[in-house]
């Protein structure tokens, strides 16, 4: 069976995109040898991220309970346009 052109272009893309991702991950290690204080700030990613605290179950009644009233007030404003 044979590939169509289009499948051909998207695995050459998909290729090509693999071997910049390589580039870019050597060229941040390069960087941050050089200046080892970048790795520090807040550009780091995921390891620099806050983590929320987690919800009871009775907090996540509560804010399920206040999303239902928000969603339920802008679908009778929404209603209440397209009446008007």
């Amino acid at each position: 069976m044979m590939t169509s052109t289009s499948d051909r272009s998207r695995e050459w893309a998909r290729l090509g995109a693999k071997a910049r991702l390589v580039e870019i991950d050597q060229e941040r290690a390069e960087i941050l040898r050089e200046y080892p204080d970048l790795g520090r700030s807040s550009l780091g990613g995921a390891a620099h991220r806050r983590s929320r605290p987690k919800l009871t179950p009775a907090a996540k009644r509560k804010l399920s309970a206040g999303m239902r009233k928000y969603w339920a007030r802008r679908k009778a404003l929404a209603a209440a346009k397209a009446k008007a």
